[in-house]
This record gives C-alpha cells, sequence and structure tokens, in this order.
C-alpha cells in the first residue's frame, strides 16, 4: 500500500488524506523543513536528486519532506534527517511555518539546527540528494542573484527567514 500524506484546509487542519503522487490543483498539503547552519553561521544546503519530481536538480534546504499520516511535522523532519542526511539523535528548534500558495500548496513548518560537520560527513540518501555544501551567506545571496536557476525559486525569501 502507498504511503498517505495528510491533505488540510486553509487553517492547517487535517481534512484527510491522499495517496503519495495522486495530488490534484488545489489539495493543500504538509511539509516540514530544516535550516541547519553551523557556528561559522554557514549554511548547509542539499541539491536534490535529478530524478525528484519538484524542483530536480535545484538546491534547497538541507532536509525538507512531506508529512505522511499519522505523522507530526516534527516527527517528519526528524525522520527525513536521518534518512537524508543521516543525522540521527537531533534535537530541532522550532521556527516559523508559512503558507505556500501557486503550483504546489502546502503549510511548512520550519525547524532550525546548528551543528558543526564536514560536508563530506553527511550520510546521503542518493535518491534523494545529490549532494550537501556549506554555503556563507554572502556566497548563497550571490549565488541566488548570479544563478537563480540552480535553487529553488523560494530560496531568496528562506534565506530572509533565517537572518
Amino acid at each position: 500500500m502507498k504511503e498517505r500524506i495528510i491533505i488540510v484546509n486553509e487553517k492547517d487542519e487535517v481534512t484527510g488524506y491522499k495517496e503519495r503522487g495522486s495530488l490534484k490543483q488545489g489539495d493543500i498539503y504538509r511539509v516540514s523543513a530544516l535550516w541547519i547552519t553551523n557556528s561559522k553561521k554557514e549554511i548547509l544546503l542539499a541539491k536534490r536528486n535529478k530524478n525528484k519530481s519538484h524542483h530536480p536538480g535545484m538546491w534547497g534546504p538541507a532536509v525538507a519532506g512531506t508529512v505522511d499520516e499519522g505523522e507530526t511535522y516534527e516527527e517528519n523532519i526528524i525522520k527525513e534527517c536521518e534518512e537524508e542526511i543521516g543525522l540521527k539523535n537531533i534535537k530541532p528548534l522550532l521556527g516559523p511555518k508559512i503558507r505556500r500558495t501557486g503550483e504546489y500548496e502546502h503549510f511548512t513548518q520550519w525547524y532550525t539546527l546548528t551543528i558543526d560537520k564536514d560536508a563530506k560527513d553527511f550520510i546521503i540518501q542518493e535518491d534523494e540528494v545529490e549532494e550537501v555544501k556549506w554555503f556563507t551567506k554572502e556566497e548563497l545571496i550571490k549565488s541566488l542573484n548570479d544563478s537563480s536557476e540552480m535553487f529553488l525559486p523560494t530560496m531568496k525569501e528562506y534565506v530572509g527567514l533565517f537572518k
């Protein structure tokens, strides 16, 4: 049986469930995302696998995932963090929740985490993530201005959320 994702209304109240891959225009779902920084204030980003249906091959948050039936936002981000980049036993801090409308409609509950670890030491799930890289804020802003097509369309907004 396919996993089911949570469908919500405009107030983020659960209204039902749909099998992954069966969303229709207007369905609102839940996403959890993790903004990871280190003690040097660098930002960890992940390059999405080229086979992903949403934004393949683009740089985005280090970890993000659609919340499945029976999960909370926090349970989802902890699971995704372990699966996608190999971090276990994390204690993320609650960040902002934002509503995204447009091609994809969802609530994203953000979490933050500070960790000092070399990019090469993350254990990435290759069918989800091609690579991870630490960016200085200056480098990220310059890259977003010079090569925005390499990043999720919403990355400039995310950088602004976490000053």
